[in-house]
């Protein structure tokens, strides 16, 4: 390997390592044992799919640390197109989510995580469709980028080839998975990759055949490779499927929670290509130990390792391992799994030790120019010497040094140090530039496949056991105890020194309605002298009516006003300049929720300006929450008075106009479930109740509406798909006429989990229908019950409002308005 392409590969290879270069933990003997196993053996396999969650974690769990093979998987995407089912967060930020609940989910069942640039932009029919999106040559690119860099010895896809009765992402990720095993080893194809990586061939393609819901079947002229799944690891004392469980219930946000099953188990792989086999889907597949000199000797000291293993005494096992390390650093070899060796045996050996090593701070934020007070704690609980021990903080002359760490004795280093004043924001590396045509713009080849970002806010800490020098990357962290789960640890992050809040994503211009947006501008230190103006505003365009300085809280908050000529849509961006002609225009996002790290990004204090002519009541409105969605926002600022439902007695429910059930709300909300009878009663005696889509399982109760329908899984995925109304129906005939230019510039798709079997009590003004399909009209269904109005909608209302659409916002007025 030339040496440019070993400075990238190293580039690569640091997410790859990067749960071996974070703090160590102590982990039992049994542990340590089962990854001296895992050193020796030197297979790899790689798996395909589309989303989080399309992983077979019970595969990747036996495959991991049965076979003791490294397995990888490679998502398409970030799930960023999916529902959640904790929270609000929808889009970039679930992609956000799903990206850590997928790196914890390898962190139970021993994998590691890739992925590509492609943005999951919603449920997609076929692979035509997937493609119409996605740049193939790119997503095709970052596929074969990661079979050279990882290099691994067979592909598993966990989707077929075959289009239809699927995801269109999930036939592609095949699609593109056994094209990428044919040109990975061509270095025709993407040659601009070789200058950071050799070419590679994997020896075999197998596609996880399955049937869901069923026993698996085997087709006589296909040929298969099996693996035991279901066996019990007694090293780590639990089953391959109670790991995969575990592993599967980190997708929290998808309501994936699973229950082991018990009992032996088979998964079949069915060969696709490559080197034809007998009976092991790793038939002749080398042992990489004897592919470079000095390896086999290295094997056997390995392997004598193993034979000879301590498990009472786990500091006796640091001999052998400190000799073969010697062994592996002389050998000067830049083979890149030779480096994950070494990274691994690093491990092993603090393991062996005990060791905990810590970077911490008392704030979890910081700016660029900052000086942070830290502490490093380095505690050796063993009695081997430890010494030189030294610290360099990454982009920064400081450099502290002890010389030893007594037994047992925390070795505490107080820090502190300035951050660089053009240190980054801690933007998620994804996100840094625009969206374009549903792939990440990443500029920069080397992050091209990583999970996260490289550490950036750390140092190297280095030091000497037995006169072996080692050196680990550790990364600052924010620790504090809480009252009810203790020690708790999150990532610095580094965000803007001024950043500022809006009160309001879309401000709609409405007769009757006169909003006043306020602008937060907030300061990490006092509050500096600035203006505030608006990207794409005239200044005759709106007007500051009110400056509020509130200097104990470091933040100054503008009012301010809009006008705008014409009935139109226009984002702008609200930015703040400093007296030194700084300009500020950054919104701090954070997301957190137990299971995962807590999560910071960046976006342009942006707002949608909507100017119409609409009618709109602002009438009472009773909003009943279910899995989380910002539609109650987007009410507020029509000028509804918004309420969020606790209360559903009759007396209650009476005072609304409307009351509006949240995305699958019968799935999540067991008060609306129990109460479900006075949601009628209160339509019978005159109310409007407008319900959002739910999915068919598992549904908390069995009817829905005044009369019976069934939701169904029918979607229409193109947002700019064709359609037909009834224009005269009530809901498109007012208080606002709905016309075919309402139904423009909507985004990801029409709608989901459409209704069906819909009873004859019911009218269905509006018919949705994706290309080559059947024309479906179960989108939104209207029935008068009493004296009132039920409707119930898989009108992807949820991500249209948000987003500023105003042909669904204003076809949304018409139903509350009922």
């Amino acid at each position: 390997m030339t040496k440019p392409i070993l400075l990238r590969y190293l580039a690569f290879l640091s997410f790859s390592l990067s749960s071996l270069i974070c703090v160590s933990q102590t982990i039992p003997s049994s542990e340590i044992y089962h990854q001296l196993l895992q050193l020796k053996e030197t297979k790899r396999v790689l798996y395909i799919a589309a989303h989080p969650d399309d992983e077979n974690t019970r595969l990747i769990a036996a495959l991991g640390n049965g076979e003791h093979v490294q397995v990888a998987y490679l998502s398409l995407t970030r799930g960023d197109g999916g529902q959640n089912l904790l929270g609000k967060e929808l889009g970039i930020e679930l992609g956000q989510i799903r990206t850590q609940e997928l790196l914890r989910a390898r962190e139970t069942d021993g994998g590691r995580q890739f992925f590509t640039r492609a943005m999951d932009f919603g449920y997609s029919k076929n692979p035509d469709e997937t493609l119409q999106n996605w740049d193939k040559e790119k997503v095709l690119s970052d596929v074969v980028w990661v079979v050279r860099n990882f290099r691994p010895d067979i592909i598993i896809t966990r989707f077929n080839t075959v289009p239809g009765g699927n995801h269109g992402h999930h036939t592609t990720s095949a699609i593109l998975a056994e094209e990428a095993f044919e040109l990975a080893a061509d270095a025709n194809s993407f040659p601009e990759q070789l200058k950071y990586v050799d070419t590679w061939q994997p020896r075999r393609i197998f596609w996880n055949s399955y049937n869901f819901g069923g026993e698996f079947k085997a087709i006589e002229t296909e040929k298969y490779a099996v693996f035991q799944v279901g066996g019990f690891n007694s090293l780590l004392g639990e089953t391959y499927s109670q790991i995969a469980a575990n592993s599967r219930t980190m997708h929290k946000s998808q309501g994936f929670g699973a229950t082991a099953g018990i009992g032996g188990a088979e998964d079949h792989l069915q060969f696709i290509k490559g080197e034809s086999f007998e009976k092991s889907a790793f038939e002749g597949i080398p042992d990489r130990w004897k592919e470079i000199p000095g390896g086999i000797e290295i094997e056997t000291m390995i392997q004598s390792a193993i034979d000879k293993f301590d498990f009472k005494n786990p500091p006796v096992n640091l001999k052998s391992m400190m000799e073969i390390r010697s062994k592996l650093l002389a050998l000067n070899s830049k083979t890149s799994w030779v480096l994950e060796k070494k990274a691994k045996l690093d491990e092993l050996i603090f393991e062996v030790l005990g060791l905990k090593m810590e970077f911490v701070t008392n704030q979890e934020l910081g700016y660029a120019g900052e000086t942070i007070k830290a502490n490093l704690m380095l505690n050796n609980p063993s009695v081997v010497l430890i010494t030189d021990v030294s610290l360099q903080v990454n982009d920064t002359d400081y450099h502290a040094i002890s010389n030893t760490v007594d037994n047992n004795k925390p070795l505490q280093i107080p820090v502190e140090y300035k951050i660089a004043e053009k240190a980054p924001l801690s933007q998620p590396y994804w996100l840094v530039n625009p969206v374009v045509d549903a792939i990440y713009d990443v500029k920069d080849q080397h992050m091209i496949g990583k999970p996260f970002n490289d550490m950036k806010v750390g140092g190297d800490l280095t030091f000497k056991i037995n006169l072996q020098e080692f050196k680990v990357s550790i990364p600052l962290e924010y620790k504090y105890n809480d009252q009810v789960d203790g020690e708790v640890k999150q990532p610095f992050t580094i965000v803007p020194e001024i950043d500022l809040e809006v009160s309001d994503e879309n401000v709609f211009l409405i007769s009757g309605v006169n909003p006043i947006v306020t602008v937060t501008v907030n300061f990490s230190d006092d509050v500096k002298k600035g203006e505030l103006s608006f990207k794409n505003l005239k200044k005759s365009e709106f007007e500051i009516v009110g400056i509020e300085d509130n200097i104990s809280q470091k933040k100054k908050v503008y009012s301010v006003s809009f006008k705008l000529n014409k009935n139109e849509k226009r984002e702008v961006v609200a930015q703040f300049t400093t007296a030194d002609k700084k300009v500020y225009d950054q919104i701090t996002h954070r997301i957190s929720y137990k299971h995962i790290p807590n999560l910071t990004y960046f976006s342009p204090a942006s707002m949608n300006l909507i100017q119409e002519d609409w009618k709109v009541s602002g009438a009472k409105i009773g909003y009943i929450m279910g899995a989380g969605d910002d539609v109650p926002a987007v009410l507020s600022s029509l000028g509804y008075q918004v309420t969020q439902i606790s209360d559903f007695s009759l007396a209650n429910l009476s005072q609304y106009k409307s009351i509006v059930v949240g995305i699958r709300a019968y799935n999540t909300n067991s008060e609306l479930a129990a109460n479900q009878q006075n949601l009628m009663a209160y339509v019978e005696n005159g109310g409007t109740v407008v319900v959002q889509y739910n999915v068919s399982r598992p549904l908390l109760i069995e009817n829905l509406g005044p009369y019976p329908f069934e939701i169904s899984r029918d979607r229409v995925t193109v947002e700019n798909s064709p359609f037909t109304a009834d224009w005269e129906h009530p809901i498109l005939a007012g208080p606002n006429q709905i016309t075919t230019t309402d139904f423009d510039g909507w985004i990801q798709e029409r709608g989901l989990y459409f209704e069906a079997d819909i009873a004859p009590e019911y009218s269905t003004p509006l018919t949705f229908q994706d290309p080559g399909e059947d024309p479906l009209n179960g989108s939104l269904i209207y029935a008068k019950y009493g004296k009132g109005t039920y409707i119930y909608t898989g009108i992807s209302f949820f991500r249209e409002l948000p987003a500023g659409v105003p042909g669904a916002t204003k076809l949304f007025i018409n139903l509350i308005e009922q």
